[in-house]
């Protein structure tokens, strides 16, 4: 596992769009740029085009809302969208149509098309790529770049039409004779090594990962396997110390090959490099990955098997990984549910990890959704996330989800923003029922008296 040069390769995630995707039937944004609210400190200048003045970005955001509300669709949208680029071309049928998930509550929606974007800031220079597909074809993909401040088209595709942009027209016509309607330009470009889209696709492979409970397994694979790496090991080695888990140590041990290749296969898969990210489910769990922790004892260490830890540090253990790798490599990391077994304050130390320039030197950004409104702060001086870092999900009566920044709901700066959410007051929050329960546990208790 080879450490990438992060300042060479620097980029940051500016915004995602999208439209008709999983709980989603309108449109959304989630921004990461800085707005009048943000927290001093908590803001980044990027240089995104020659000769122009930086943008602010942010190093993190936060979505925050109910049991079912959709929080955790935003990020599986983000990466839907990787998925689409890193394999349409090399891993769909040639006449399989296209794999999506619209919005599913609606008959209308199922056939309309899904619609991804996404801006990006990638050496120096800002890209806005997007496509919309339904369930047969691509009907419409983009990639426009400004390096000078003003849009350059690099590609613009309509159905079976695509007009290429002045760089590059050889390595484009070349694409032309591979593509297939099921597959975008930018995956089909990269397996034709097209010079300009390549980097546009290898920022998909490299910079943009989720964390979720189906790639739990992968990523306690990618922590085992760089503890073998001695460019990491100290690294992961401390981050697993500072949670206060009782950690001094771990050891890896030899594996039979068969695993041993299964476990590298879980990486890849992980990282982008191959295979279907379902396929994540079936593999070794962390009892068969070949490594142990060693905890303080009475008299002395003593190496604890992966069945003997408690949930959390398990956990954490499969975080540890993929937070070194995004603060060493400047990538984005998507976290799904972050506080699920984790006590708020480890959770509060990993998000302060993205949030100082002092720990996240290659503008590394985060994220994540989390129900633990403690990381609102109830006042100014504990507050973890700016005011423009925190956004809502709500499901509305038909079921959809709207994805709302608070921001816009203009609070003040001496606002106690997590009281406040608690009670209601910016809404994102479930409408429960005293009646509902009462008439719930009437049923139960009639069924066991029968």
């Amino acid at each position: 596992m080879t450490r990438q040069s992060p300042a060479a390769e620097r980029s940051v995630l500016l915004a995602f769009r999208g439209e008709n995707v999983r709980s989603f039937r309108d449109e959304f944004e989630l921004s990461m740029l800085a707005t009048g609210l943000a927290e001093p400190g908590a803001v980044w200048p990027v240089r995104w085009r020659e000769g122009g003045q930086p943008v602010n970005v942010l190093p993190a955001a936060g979505v925050f809302g109910a049991n079912g509300s959709g929080k955790s669709n935003v990020l599986k949208a983000m990466d839907d969208m990787r998925w689409h680029v890193l394999h349409s071309f090399r891993s769909a049928s040639p006449t399989g149509g296209v794999h999506r998930r619209p919005f599913m509550l609606d008959p209308g929606s199922r056939v309309e098309p899904s619609r991804f974007e996404i801006d990006i800031v990638l050496r120096d220079v800002r890209y806005e790529y997007g496509f919309s597909i339904d369930d047969e074809r691509v009907l419409d993909e983009w990639a426009y770049r400004y390096p000078k401040g003003r849009a350059a088209v690099v590609f613009r595709r309509t159905g079976d039409d695509v007009e290429l942009g002045p760089t590059e027209r050889a390595h484009g016509r070349v694409v032309l004779k591979l593509l297939r309607p099921n597959a975008l330009f930018l995956s089909t470009a990269a397996s034709a090594n097209h010079p300009v889209l390549l980097p546009l696709y290898e920022w998909f492979a490299t910079n943009l990962r989720i964390a979720e409970a189906e790639s739990r397994h992968a990523r306690q694979a990618l922590t085992t396997r760089m503890l073998d790496d001695e460019s990491y090991r100290k690294q992961v080695l401390a981050l697993l110390q500072a949670a206060d888990l009782g950690i001094t140590g771990a050891r890896t041990y030899e594996i039979p090959p068969e695993l041993k290749e299964r476990i590298q296969r879980a990486v890849r898969i992980l990282n982008g490099q191959e295979g279907d990210p379902e396929t994540l489910e079936e593999m070794p769990d962390i009892e068969q990955m070949g490594v142990e922790l060693r905890h303080r004892g009475t008299q002395g260490d003593v190496s604890l098997h992966p069945s003997d830890e408690s949930l959390g540090t398990l956990v954490w253990f499969g975080l540890a990984g993929p937070v070194v790798q995004a603060l060493a490599e400047g990538s984005v990391l998507l976290a799904d549910e972050l506080d699920a077994s984790l006590h708020p304050s480890l959770v509060a130390e990993l998000v302060r990890l993205f949030q100082r320039s002092d720990t996240n030197p290659h503008q590394a950004q985060l994220v994540f959704n989390s129900h633990d409104a403690t990381l609102l702060g109830d006042a100014v001086s504990d507050r973890l996330i700016g005011r423009d870092q925190i956004w809502f999900t709500e499901k509305d009566d038909d079921g959809s989800t709207r994805l709302y920044p608070l921001s816009d709901l203009k609070p003040r700066k001496e606002e106690s923003v997590g009281r406040r959410y608690l009670d209601g007051r910016y809404g994102a929050r479930p409408i429960l029922s005293v009646e509902e329960f009462a008439a719930a546990a009437r049923l139960i208790s009639a069924g066991d008296a029968r």
